[in-house]
């Protein structure tokens, strides 16, 4: 008979498998935890980005429509700072409450029609209190009307590769037509990290004092949980408790999105989950250039004027576009700040805007406005010249009233901040702002993003502002 081995008993053999299944079931308990809400809670929906590489580590019911709540004033203040960056708005900028603002249902700061509040206070009062009156009041400011400033949203969410989002106001009070998805959000916090890191620290602001009031920001995750710096809660009865959290750590960085909670502090366990869970999983590695720039350009109202002319000599034609009143005309996307460059490209712009079309200014004042070309109070004067405007990624380090005020100033720059603008080419362009022409000051020539990118960091070390843009 050959030998019987000393191997474990059946019965051991038994509790072994036993003991194996029992962790098994335990890992799948644990994994499934994450999707726990999207079970039980038809509202939920979820997602995790990696920052860096763009990667999502996570997904649940992320693609399904969402009514976003207030993540709303995530875009409504991805407005204001393009805003301030193009000119357009300053910190300082007096915002009127409308009547229709100070209507607005809480949660608000309380203001009456016909008070302000300065642009910088209006930030604070959103990315804080989440005041819907102030939402509206400068949606009000920038878009001419609520409506007016939901189609100027809705437009952008679109060039930012929103694909599903549709805004009616800036607040995220009720409306059935305002939706979003968890990845959206998701991008939108992408963009505003990556778009405006200059003004990215206000949404780790942990509270605000508006006269004799303090308000305290309604993110319970800052400062509680490492790495949590933004981005923005919000809750309505039917899209319940939502939150968009920016978390970068130990080289890692992520956006993490959760929608529908039950609760408030449901949904602050469901992220938290998310965060320890897909944070150590994130790269250290990636450039976390993930959204495009979404185009520099504005929109463009088509006058009521009669046939286009036939012009001989089009080097003599200056064209004042007029900007957009969304309430009353169509409109088309069109690039506020390059010149009309050469005859063909005047006859196209011409036939597709129905531009107003003025006389040629006078020999050595091309860069000179005149004021009574305008149609209205909000002309923008585009002049053609000889050559174009640079095209790829520049970086504008501010404006002058002159021309020679904005190569004087570029100079500056350069002999200062040399090394990464050395071979960069400087340049003008013109803008209006107020009613009054400036003359934007900016470096052209750089390979890409990143570089152009690199370039605002240099020049931010020697004392220059510096905003990168695609053109």
């Amino acid at each position: 008979m050959y030998p019987v081995s000393s191997g474990p008993s059946l019965l051991s053999c038994k509790t072994s498998l036993y003991g194996a299944f029992k962790y098994v079931i335990a890992v799948a308990l644990l994994l499934s935890a994450m999707a726990v809400g999207a079970t039980a809670n038809p509202k939920y929906a979820g997602i995790v980005i990696d920052a860096k590489t763009g990667k999502t580590l996570y997904a649940n019911s992320a693609d399904s429509l969402r009514y976003p709540a207030s993540l709303t004033k995530m875009m409504t203040l991805y407005m204001v700072f393009e805003a301030l960056d193009n000119g357009s708005l300053s910190k300082k900028t007096r915002i009127s409450i409308s009547r229709n603002a100070a209507n607005e249902q809480p949660s608000k700061i309380g203001l009456r029609p016909g008070q302000t509040i300065s642009v910088e206070q209006g930030i604070y009062a959103l990315v804080t209190k989440s005041a819907n009156d102030v939402a509206t009041a400068l949606g009000e400011h920038i878009g001419g009307s609520e409506s007016g400033f939901a189609r100027k949203m809705t437009a952008k969410a679109r060039a930012l590769g929103m694909k599903s989002t549709t805004f009616r106001n800036a607040h995220g009070l009720p409306n059935s037509s305002q939706k979003t998805t968890a990845r959206d959000m998701a991008r939108l916090g992408l963009a505003l990290r990556e778009h405006f890191p200059h003004y990215y620290s206000y949404f780790s602001t942990r509270s605000f004092k508006y006269g004799k009031a303090r308000y305290g920001n309604h993110n319970r995750l800052l400062g509680v949980i490492k790495g949590v710096d933004g981005i923005k809660t919000g809750y309505t009865r039917a899209s319940g408790f939502n939150l968009v959290s920016s978390v970068r750590a130990d080289g890692r960085s992520i956006v993490a999105v959760v929608m529908g909670g039950k609760t408030g502090s449901s949904r602050n366990e469901q992220m938290k989950k998310l965060i320890a869970t897909y944070l150590p999983k994130a790269s250290r590695t990636g450039r976390g250039d993930l959204i495009a720039q979404a185009p520099a350009a504005t929109r463009i109202a088509l006058p009521k004027i009669g046939p286009i002319p036939n012009f001989r000599d089009f080097s003599e034609v200056r064209v004042a576009l007029a900007y957009a009143n969304p309430e009353k005309t169509a409109v088309f996307p069109i690039p506020l700040d390059r010149p009309v460059i050469g005859r063909n490209a005047l006859i196209d712009s011409l036939k597709k805007q129905r531009a107003v079309v003025a006389p040629a200014p006078r020999p050595n004042t091309r860069d000179n406005a005149d004021t009574s070309l305008t149609v209205n109070d909000a002309i923008d004067p585009v002049v053609t010249a000889s050559t174009g405007l640079p095209s790829g990624w520049v970086v504008q380090i501010g404006a002058a009233a002159t021309r020679e005020g904005a190569e004087k100033l570029l100079a500056e720059a350069k002999s200062k901040a040399g090394g990464m603008i050395n071979d960069a080419q400087a340049f003008t362009a013109i803008t209006s702002s107020n009613g009054e022409q400036l003359h934007r000051a900016r470096f052209a020539g750089f390979s890409g993003k990143s570089h152009a990118w690199k370039a605002c960091k240099v020049l931010k070390k020697s004392g220059y502002g510096c905003w990168a843009t695609q053109q």
